[in-house]
């Protein structure tokens, strides 16, 4: 059995979601959004994102994280700050030890919907059917979820893999 921490990375809003899987079998642990003041200086939201991630990972005590990696828009100030949110994403595992996979939003959507262009509707839909006794009670939690079970997957394909080379 191993526990996967799915994180959703976001400056004002970094959402997490935990699961189990046992073969096959996925189980919700449980799910959260961190929030950071947007008032604050940016060093202070990075601490408070960084100390939720680090109570998290204490309570949740995940064998292997996953985050979703950037896309770029075209505001490149916004896509600057996601980016140092995602770097508090990747660091706060990788300082236990934890390994860390990464991946891309159309491959979550798609792995978890079907369609890599799916919208929050589908993804939230998803995670109720894939994973029913879970409570994401925001988009980044969901999204955060639908991210672990993307690892999941992509994990067990691996072994599957590997075993077979």
């Amino acid at each position: 059995m191993v526990t996967i921490l799915g994180i959703d990375p976001g400056l004002q809003a970094t959402g997490w979601g935990a699961i189990r899987v046992n073969g096959s079998a996925l189980a919700f642990v449980g799910s959260g959004t961190i929030t950071s003041n947007p008032k604050a200086a940016l060093a202070d939201r990075l601490a408070t994102l960084y100390a939720g991630l680090e109570r998290v990972l204490t309570e949740i005590a995940p064998d292997e994280t996953a985050v979703e990696a950037t896309f770029v828009s075209r505001d490149g100030t916004a896509t600057l700050k996601l980016g140092q949110a995602r770097g508090i994403a990747l660091l706060a595992p990788a300082v236990r030890g934890l390994p860390v996979a990464e991946y891309a939003p159309n491959l979550v959507k798609k792995t978890v919907v079907g369609a890599g262009h799916a919208d929050k509707r589908q993804i939230r839909h998803m995670i109720g059917v894939l994973l029913p006794k879970s409570t994401a009670r925001s988009d980044h939690a969901a999204d955060a979820l639908a991210i672990a079970i993307c690892h999941a997957s992509h994990r067990r394909a691996r072994t599957r893999i590997a075993a077979a080379a």
